[in-house]
């Protein structure tokens, strides 16, 4: 058994932020609500083992350059802790973005050397 509040400030604390640092709580179809709602709401247990999600599964975290989301594999769910991209200094124009399989675009924008 996991208790979502503990499991959110560890993955919180993780990454140098704390729940002082979330914006806003919620799901883009649902609607926002406040961190302090969240609070007393996440302090309960829940099974995050294999079986069947248990925590709403669009519920997120928002901060000012990050964000949490709910990510789960058969079952077994998590925190997924995201930030915004930063822009890359390089500019690159792609010749394609869709290629073999789970390939990364500087695998299907480069050329192979035989």
């Amino acid at each position: 058994m996991r208790n979502l509040l503990k499991e959110t400030k560890e993955v919180l604390k993780e990454n140098k932020k704390t729940l002082k640092d979330v914006l806003w709580c919620g799901s883009e179809e649902y609607g926002w609500f406040d961190i302090d709602v969240f609070e007393k709401l996440a302090d309960k247990e829940y099974d995050g083992g294999y079986g069947a999600q248990e925590v709403a599964k669009d519920l997120v975290l928002v901060g000012k350059d990050f964000w949490l989301e709910r990510d789960e594999y058969d079952g077994s769910e998590w925190w997924d802790y995201k930030t915004t991209p930063k822009k890359p200094k390089k500019n690159t124009i792609p010749t394609t973005l869709i290629k073999g399989m789970w390939e990364s675009l500087t695998e299907m924008n480069t050329p192979t050397t035989y």
